[in-house]
């Protein structure tokens, strides 16, 4: 598997999640407080979005990508 077929296949993955779900969301913490033995974290979510627009050009651009390196192999 060379390159191009790795970030050709990333790119479709990038793609079906932005159409499906719309975006990524992912836990962040951000405070942390230390009372003697009691310990507080802050936990924010935050959410990525990714515009339909973009989630089918790299549908389309992993595609093509996935063909490039499939020709290059000569498969």
């Amino acid at each position: 598997m060379n390159g191009m077929t790795v970030l050709g296949f990333l790119l479709i993955v990038l793609g079906i999640v932005g159409l499906v779900f719309g975006g990524v969301t992912y836990t962040k913490d951000k405070d942390t407080t230390e009372i003697g033995p009691i310990d507080i974290t802050v936990k924010e979510k935050e959410r990525v979005h990714i515009p339909p627009a973009l989630a089918v050009t790299a549908l389309v651009g992993g595609a093509l990508l996935l063909v490039a390196g499939a020709r290059r192999r000569g498969v």
